[in-house]
């Protein structure tokens, strides 16, 4: 598997090419986080974001489908207690409805050949008056960040799609999604944070 591949070196990777946005998409997704919350993150990759939430929060649920990556995430996130890194599958969560006061998914929306029902399974799991949180890389009109997207893909990593900010919101409200925050978190290759009021 690619992200079992690149696990070992993808903080390394991520802060020479996107140092900006790699540190302050962590810091923008935890501005959404209270003390008592119950968060669930998918696709927590090696804990990038992870370590922002979990100072913020009750207790972080960090998931992801690679274990490299988990590995990863397990020495990021050593010093949190009340974090527990396990694999899960994003698209068929293991746990009942409306558990989670937060539901985080980062980068990862592009990568899924389903992605609407990963935004419903992660819907379902959150509690009524929650949160969705859905950070995703995003390209400018110009495409400057295409050749590292081919690079990447050359090198194994299966993208199901690109986005620029008017396809996310596209995304969004083709799903019938009308009640959703956006931000962006500017840099070399900026991340549109899609924030999710669930009703």
């Amino acid at each position: 598997m690619f992200w079992n591949t690149v696990s070992g070196f993808y903080d390394f990777f991520e802060t020479v090419y996107n140092s900006k946005v790699y540190k302050g998409l962590g810091k923008r997704v935890a501005e959404e986080i209270e003390p008592e919350d119950i968060v669930l993150e998918c696709a927590c990759g090696t804990g990038a974001i992870s370590k922002w939430i979990a100072p913020r929060c009750k207790q972080l649920i960090a998931t992801d489908f690679s274990d490299g990556m988990l590995r990863q995430a397990k020495k990021n996130c050593r010093s949190y207690p009340n974090v527990t890194i396990k694999r899960a599958d994003l698209t068929q969560l293991n746990c009942g409805d409306h558990r989670f006061d937060k539901v985080v998914a980062g980068n990862v929306i592009h990568l899924l050949a389903e992605p609407y029902a990963a935004v419903k399974e992660l819907e379902r799991v959150c509690k009524p008056g929650g949160k969705i949180i859905i950070p995703t890389y995003i390209n400018d009109a110009d495409g400057v960040n295409r050749k590292a997207v081919r690079l990447l893909e050359k090198a194994g990593a299966n993208f199901q799609r690109q986005f620029d900010m008017e396809s996310y919101q596209e995304f969004f409200a083709d799903a019938g999604y009308d009640n959703v925050k956006y931000d962006i978190v500017e840099g070399r290759m900026p991340c549109a944070v899609a924030v999710i009021m669930k009703q």
